[in-house]
């Protein structure tokens, strides 16, 4: 099936004026012949869109998108496949319900079960199901590393507790709450009186010892996530988890986008390198 197009969807939050022309750009930039939709749930943005290599390797990078859980599609992350996909690496954008209609946990679930298809069907695409890796950009770089910290998910939804290989966030949110800098509770956490703030951060919530990370942020990235990732990044280290931190130079938050899809930047070699090291048990 072809990737989706931006008006199969239902209408979401406005982008914000500070992301509004980068969003515009990824949107003019999606191909929808460059991959396949799968969806993994009823709702439309339940769904994957999967970009396969002509030689796979076996191993699997599904990353979620940006936004700020309000924002955002799968197929607009298609930029960054290319460079994956010549190197053997099945790259797989992933979707998820989006706040305030769906609030949490709701796409801390729509990923989890994001995950179950992905260990269930990527074989037949030439994936190795025991050669996952997570990753994401922003929101998705929350998503991706509350994914890879939690122990608590994986058998409600059929998955190996050793499934994820590793996990590569870039500008990730890493903690909610006192402490997170941020200058506004998110949306997509629900009424303040249900309290999710702990149960959403990646930070609060790494249990036993994580897969390996390999971070990275921006140079000019926002003051709280330059330092919620230094804090990450010690938290993961005491969890004696492999850990490294990359910082793209000259970046803003918006402009991580740019290295993460170039195929000669340092920071896609550097991920590329930190999946073939992992990649076997």
């Amino acid at each position: 099936m072809l990737l989706m197009r931006i008006q199969d969807y239902y209408a979401q939050d406005p982008v914000s004026e500070f992301a509004q022309q980068y969003t515009e750009d990824l949107i003019r930039r999606i191909d929808p012949l460059a991959g396949e939709n799968h969806f993994y749930g009823s709702d439309p943005y339940q769904s994957i869109a999967l970009f396969a290599p002509k030689q796979p390797n076996g191993t699997v990078l599904a990353f979620m998108h940006g936004g700020g859980w309000t924002n955002g599609y799968k197929e607009m992350m298609g930029y960054m496949a290319p460079a994956f996909t010549a190197r053997g690496v099945m790259f797989a954008s992933v979707g998820y319900r989006l706040a305030p209609m769906h609030p949490w946990p709701a796409c801390f679930e729509d990923c989890a079960t994001a995950m179950a298809w992905l260990v269930q069907n990527v074989a037949a695409k030439g994936g190795d199901p025991k050669r996952i890796f997570l990753g994401g950009r922003s929101a998705g770089g929350h998503l991706s590393s509350l994914l890879a910290v939690r122990r608590d998910w994986q058998a409600r939804h059929g998955v190996p507790t050793d499934a994820i290989r590793g996990c590569i966030p870039v500008s990730g949110v890493y903690l909610f709450g006192e402490g997170s800098g941020l200058a506004n509770r998110p949306r997509f956490l629900g009424p303040p009186e249900q309290k999710n703030e702990i149960a959403a951060s990646p930070l609060l919530n790494i249990q036993g010892t994580p897969p390996p990370f390999f971070m990275a942020r921006g140079e000019n990235d926002f003051p709280h996530l330059i330092r919620q990732a230094d804090d990450m990044m010690a938290a993961l280290k005491k969890a004696a988890t492999p850990v490294g931190l990359e910082v793209l130079p000259g970046c803003d938050h918006l402009g991580t986008g740019v290295p993460t899809g170039d195929p000669n930047s340092p920071w896609m070699a550097k991920a590329h390198a930190f999946m073939a090291a992992h990649a076997a048990r």
